[in-house]
């Protein structure tokens, strides 16, 4: 895409340019385009960024010539972005889920995938990679083994519903949990892919539209169920730390944007700690407050405490230090 871009921006030839032709105010240019005319994203611009970067570092290494073209290129910075966390309601949630025909074999499996995903707040890959041995059903604390992103495996628990729907689901395809086989399979027997679980998701979500109408033209993917799991996480006063934990984040700072998605459980933090915007008033003590001051100026003498206080409260010590 660069290249072509520098190939019309120029009015030169693909094969005709210089690496000299691909400097700082042309990626520059190029990127501009992607947001303006191509109506990327900043994410997509950032991954577009990242992969020049990625090719300049090679002009670097393998041509010292032009290390000055690529040092310059190297210093353009990605773009910061505010990300939306776009999360589906308790209703709608359950609404997808109860979308499956549970007539039909392919509704079952289809349900208990669903809640596998909003249950566990598994990725898509993680979801898809489960095998039956990854399972623990029959034990007081249920349990699932995720294979993560980096090789970071992580055991979340399950609730009873879910449960129910795995056993069901092992049961038909006759499956025990200790066999390395996957749980989610599609028409062929074959491991469920991800165009298969994204396909699961959208047809399901088109399904519950009739009942659902915040649903219908709503872009649902798999990864929805992992943002609705978050929140309803944090909502519920679960740490943070708990939830990157659960999530499977490499770093707390990915779980820190869930907490800037609600405003209002921000605006009900303001209220339980009791900060608000308004000023507090003065104080000003009342008549049971100033009593006790007259009477200690009536213990003193009648001396004026404004005046000369010490000597009202030296004689208050001397009048409590005396024995009568």
């Amino acid at each position: 895409m660069l290249i072509l871009f520098a190939a019309a921006r120029l009015q030169k030839k693909p094969a005709a340019l210089a690496l000299e032709d691909l400097d700082r105010d042309l990626v520059l240019a190029f990127l501009d385009e992607l947001e303006e005319k191509r109506n990327n994203s900043v994410a997509t611009r950032n991954a577009r960024l990242a992969a020049i970067r990625s090719f300049f570092h090679h002009v670097a290494a393998a041509d010292p010539a032009s290390f000055g073209v690529a040092q310059r290129v190297l210093t353009i910075p990605t773009k910061r972005a505010h990300i939306e966390v776009t999360h589906l309601t308790n209703a709608e949630v359950e609404a997808i889920i109860a979308a499956p025909d549970q007539t039909t074999p392919r509704g079952r499996r289809d349900r208990a995938f669903l809640l596998f995903l909003a249950r566990t707040g598994a990725r898509v890959s993680e979801a898809t990679g489960v095998n039956a041995n990854d399972l623990q059903l029959e034990r007081g604390r249920p349990q699932v083994l995720l294979h993560g992103k980096g090789r970071r495996d992580r055991v979340v628990p399950i609730p009873k519903d879910l449960v129910r729907s795995l056993t069901d689901l092992l049961s038909e395809r006759g499956l025990t949990n200790h066999e390395p086989r996957p749980i989610f399979v599609g028409v062929h027997n074959e491991r469920l892919t991800r165009f298969g679980a994204t396909h699961i998701v959208r047809r399901a979500a088109s399904q519950s539209g009739s009942t659902t109408p915040s649903l219908e033209g709503e872009p649902i993917s798999p990864h929805i169920f992992r943002h609705f799991l978050a929140m309803k996480l944090l909502r519920s006063g679960v740490d943070l730390l708990m939830i990157q934990a659960w999530l499977g984040h490499a770093q707390v700072a990915t779980t820190h944007r869930y907490a800037g998605a609600d405003v209002e459980m921000m605006r009900r933090g303001l209220e339980k700690a009791g900060v608000s915007g308004n000023r507090s008033a003065r104080f000003r003590p009342n008549d049971t407050i100033l009593q006790p001051l007259a009477n200690v100026r009536l213990l003193c003498g009648g001396e004026a405490l404004g005046g000369r206080p010490w000597l009202a409260f030296g004689r208050l010590r001397h009048i409590i230090s005396s024995d009568t």
